[in-house]
């Protein structure tokens, strides 16, 4: 049976990826002094570069930031005005200085569901603006162990699983992205509730889960995690029973 359930921080808990798109949307109007954004290959290079510098800035407005400046160089063939690089790194303090909105009921989902299971919050970002959020979330208090992790992969979920000296079978992840959240889980045999979130970054939205995954619930609020987590532990009680 289920012992621990985790929790994603951003776009599941609170709202996240709506001030990314808003940079995104300011990143354009500046771009596009410069290039034609009807050019597919301007979104296409910001994305492809955000992906490349993952390994060497990790997620977050930082790397944002720092990705948005070498695509607008590379795609305005160094035109780009220092006035306007200015402008691209305000883009990224501004985000890093986003008030932490929770999800309408998202306390009370955790405490119901933190009544029966451990529970603990893995994120992955830059250590000062998740440990920001975290502090303004008013959330700490709930979770048994709070990780702030640079990637959500099997390696990450294991060595959390054996700290806690548990089996993947015995965990479920709560999360809104299939690909870091959910899959990583239900591959090494855990469980998950998949709450989509509005609007999602391109690059999360690659991921490999059937839409008939029966260690996966999907739900459409927080207020629908405690029965999920409740149905996932009666299928994970029957699957070893």
């Amino acid at each position: 049976m289920l012992q621990l359930i985790g929790f994603d921080g951003d776009d599941t808990l609170w709202h996240s990826e709506g001030y990314y798109r808003e940079a995104n949307e300011l990143f354009a109007q500046i771009i596009g002094r410069y290039v034609d954004l009807a050019d597919q290959r301007v979104h296409d290079t910001m994305l492809a570069t955000e992906q490349r510098n993952l390994a060497l800035f990790g997620y977050g407005a930082k790397g944002m930031a720092l990705s948005m400046v070498e695509t607008a160089i590379a795609i305005s063939a160094g035109r780009i005005s220092a006035a306007d690089i200015h402008r691209l790194i305000e883009l990224g303090k501004s985000v890093l200085q986003h008030p932490v909105e929770l999800l309408p009921g998202m306390r009370e989902a955790v405490a119901a569901v933190a009544q029966h299971y451990d529970v603990v919050l893995i994120t992955k970002g830059d250590l000062f603006h998740q440990e920001k959020k975290v502090a303004q979330s008013g959330l700490a208090d709930l979770f048994r162990r709070i990780e702030i992790v640079s990637e959500k992969n099997a390696a990450t979920y294991l060595r959390v699983l054996a700290e806690f000296d548990l089996q993947p079978a015995q965990f479920a992840m709560v999360g809104n992205s299939l690909r870091s959240d959910i899959e990583p889980v239900v591959r090494l045999g855990g469980w998950g509730v998949h709450m989509p979130y509005h609007v999602t970054w391109a690059h999360e939205l690659e991921h490999e889960l059937g839409d008939d995954e029966l260690h996966v619930i999907t739900v459409n609020a927080p207020s629908a995690i405690p029965v999920a987590v409740a149905q996932l532990n009666e299928r994970a009680a029957a699957s070893t029973g």
